[in-house]
C-alpha cells in the first residue's frame, strides 16, 4: 500500500527526518545558503508517529530506534541492543542485553522496562496496531535487571530478531497515556537521531537533529519532508530548486538526467504494484474471471512503457530474484487462453463486446489514489488488456478517504511488498484471518491451501519446510489469484550532489520516508 494515504501501519512505518521551512528553501539547492539542511518531497506522510500505533514497525525510524536494525545489505546489527540476540537452541528464547549509556530526548535513561513496555502495549488487543499479527509468535516479554530483555516465543519463529527493529518508546510517558489517543502521536520522545521540531498537516514535518544520540549527532543538521502529493509537482519543485530531493516516477526522474548538480539513485525493491479483485464482488468473485485477467495482462509491456524499465514483471508478491521465488511461475500474456477460460465458465460476447453471463456483465470499477501518475497509467493499461479479453474495468481515481470504504466491493490499484523474510509481507497480504483488517488482506482472499502454506512458513525453523511451503502459495496463486499481480518497481530518487555516504537497499514497498537514499542520513557526510 502507499503509506497512508495508505493507512496501514506498515505505510506509518517509518518516517524521517525534516526540519527547514518548506515555504521556500530554494537556497539550499542554489546559494548553499543552508550547507546542512536537507529539504526532501515526499508523496504522503504518516498518520501517527506512534510506534505503539504502527509507526517504524520495519526500521530506519529516525526519531526511534528499535533493539536492532539493518545494514545496507539489509543484515541485522545492533542498535539499542549492544549485540545480537542469544537465542535457545530449541529457538524459543531471544535474550538481548542493552546498550549502555543510551537517553531518550528528555533526557531519561532507556531501560529494559521501557522495551517490556513497547512490545506488551503493541500485543494488547485495546491498541490499534493493525500489525500486531506479525508479532503473533510471543508469548511473553520480561525484563531481567534493568539491561536485558528476554523474549519467550509460542512456537520457533525463524525471522523473529528482524521483528525486534521496531522502534522502543519511554514507558515513563507512554505509561501516562491512551496508547490510541495520547500525545506520543505528535510529540515523539525517542531514543533517534533525530528530533521532531513541528509538523503542519499535509504539508511538512519538520525535524532537527538529536546532538545527544548515543551513534553521534548527524552532520545533517536539520531536515525537511515536504508532503508533495503529485508526482509532476515534485518533479517541478525539484527543478526549480525549491526541493533538495524527492522521490520520482521513473520517466520522471529520468527528465534529471543531464542536470549535473543532480544524482540519481535506482533501489532494487519488492514494491509490486496489483489489482485486488475482492471477494465480495459478484464479478471479481468469479474464478474466470481473475484467471482470465491473469492471462490478459500485458506485463513486460507495463514494465517497458510505464516504468521505462524500472522494474520487473510480477508473477506474484515474490520479486523473480528473490531467493524464494517459485521458478516456473513466469507467463507471458496469452488473450487467448484469457478467452479459452471465459468461454468455458459460460461467459458469453456480448454488446460492445464486453461479455456476460447469466445477465451479468463483466464489468467492475477499478479505483487508484488521486496524483499517483504510476498507478493511473497501470490501472488504464490493465483495463486495456482486460478490454481485449471482454472484460470492461471502469477505471477511477480518487482520494484514499473515498478508496477505504469502497474497497470491500471495488477493485484498487494498490501496493505491497516487505523485505527480509517472506512471512513479512505474504501473511498480512492474504491469510483469511486477515481478510478486510484495515488494509491487510485488502481482496478478502481466502484460499485454505495458502492459508496452510502460510502457517506452516510462519511456524518451522526448518528452511526446508517454509520453502516446500511458499512455493506451494505462490503456485495457488496462479491457480486461485485473489489479487493481479502487474510490476515490481524500482524506486527512483534524485536528489542534489551536495552529501556523501548516500547509499540505496533493498527495499519494501514503503518508501519516501524510511527508504530511499535518506536511510541512513544520520550517516550522510557534507561534501568538501
Amino acid at each position: 500500500m502507499t503509506a497512508r494515504r495508505i493507512r496501514t501501519a506498515a505505510a506509518t512505518a517509518a518516517i524521517l527526518t525534516g526540519v527547514a521551512a518548506c515555504s521556500a528553501p530554494g537556497n539550499s539547492t542554489s546559494s548553499g545558503a543552508a550547507a546542512d539542511s536537507v529539504v526532501i518531497g515526499v508523496a504522503s506522510e504518516p498518520d501517527t508517529l506512534s510506534p505503539l500505533l504502527g509507526y517504524g514497525k520495519d526500521g530506519n525510524s529516525k526519531i526511534f530506534d528499535g533493539l536492532l536494525a539493518r545494514d545496507t545489505d539489509l543484515k541485522l546489527k545492533p542498535a539499542l541492543a549492544k549485540a545480537l540476540p542469544e537465542v535457545a537452541a530449541d529457538g524459543l528464547t531471544y535474550t538481548y542485553v542493552l546498550r549502555e549509556g543510551v537517553k531518550f530526548s528528555d533526557g531519561d535513561p532507556l531501560t529494559s522496562a521501557d522495551v517490556v513496555y513497547t512490545y506488551d502495549t503493541i500485543l494488547d488487543a485495546k491498541t490499534n496496531n493493525t500489525s500486531r499479527s506479525e508479532l503473533d509468535a510471543i508469548k511473553d516479554v520480561r525484563a531481567e535487571g534493568d539491561d536485558k530483555v528476554v523474549f519467550t516465543l509460542k512456537y520457533p519463529y525463524a525471522p523473529f530478531a528482524g521483528r525486534t527493529v521496531l522502534p522502543i518508546v519511554p514507558e515513563h510517558i507512554a505509561k501516562r497515556q491512551d496508547p490510541n489517543t495520547g500525545s506520543l502521536s505528535t510529540e515523539p520522545v525517542g531514543t533517534g537521531p533525530y528530533l521532531l521540531a513541528s509538523w503542519s498537516k499535509g504539508e511538512k514535518l519538520t525535524f532537527k537533529a538529536n546532538p545527544d544520540h548515543w551513534g553521534g549527532a548527524p552532520k545533517a543538521k536539520t531536515v525537511t519532508m515536504a508532503i508533495i502529493a503529485d508526482d509532476n509537482v515534485r518533479a517541478t519543485r525539484l527543478r526549480s530548486g525549491d526541493l533538495d530531493g524527492a522521490v520520482l516516477p521513473p520517466n520522471l526522474a529520468a527528465t534529471f538526467k543531464s542536470d549535473s548538480a543532480k544524482k540519481t539513485y535506482d533501489a532494487k525493491t519488492y514494491d509490486f504494484r496489483t489489482v485486488t479483485l475482492p471477494q465480495e464482488n459478484k464479478v471479481t468473485s468469479d474464478r474466470a474471471i481473475r484467471q482470465a485477467l491473469d492471462a490478459a495482462v500485458d506485463r513486460q509491456a507495463m514494465v517497458n512503457k510505464i516504468l521505462d524499465g524500472a522494474g520487473r514483471p510480477a508473477y506474484g508478491p515474490l520479486p523473480v530474484d528473490d531467493p524464494w521465488f517459485a521458478k516456473g511461475i513466469e507467463r507471458q500474456q496469452d488473450l487467448a487462453k484469457a478467452k479459452q477460460i471465459l468461454d468455458r465458465a459460460g461467459w458469453k460476447t456480448g454488446d460492445g463486446g464486453i461479455r456476460a453471463q447469466n445477465g451479468r456483465r463483466a464489468s467492475f470499477t477499478l479505483l487508484y489514489p488521486s496524483g499517483d501518475k504510476v498507478r493511473q497509467d497501470h490501472a488504464l493499461a490493465y483495463a486495456s488488456d482486460a478490454k481485449k479479453a471482454g472484460i470492461e474495468v471502469k477505471v477511477e481515481s480518487a482520494t484514499w478517504e473515498v478508496i477505504e470504504p469502497r474497497m470491500k466491493s471495488d477493485a484498487v490499484l494498490a501496493g505491497f511488498g516487505s523485505n527480509g523474510d517472506p512471512d513479512y509481507g505474504l501473511y498480512t497480504l492474504l491469510h483469511s484471518s486477515l481478510a478486510g483488517d484495515g488494509f491487510n488482506n485488502m481482496a478478502r482472499y481466502d484460499d485454505s491451501v495458502v492459508d496452510k502454506a502460510l502457517d506452516t512458513g510462519r511456524r518451522s525453523s526448518d528452511q526446508a519446510t517454509r520453502r516446500s511451503a511458499y512455493d506451494r502459495l505462490q503456485r495457488e496463486l496462479v491457480k486461485n489469484p485473489g489479487y493481479t499481480f502487474l510490476t515490481h518497481i524500482d524506486h527512483v530518487y534524485v536528489l542534489a550532489d551536495r552529501w556523501t555516504g548516500l547509499t540505496t537497499q533493498v527495499e519494501p514497498h514503503e518508501h519516501g520516508f524510511a527508504s530511499g537514499p535518506w536511510w541512513n542520513l544520520e550517516a550522510w557526510q557534507p561534501k568538501k
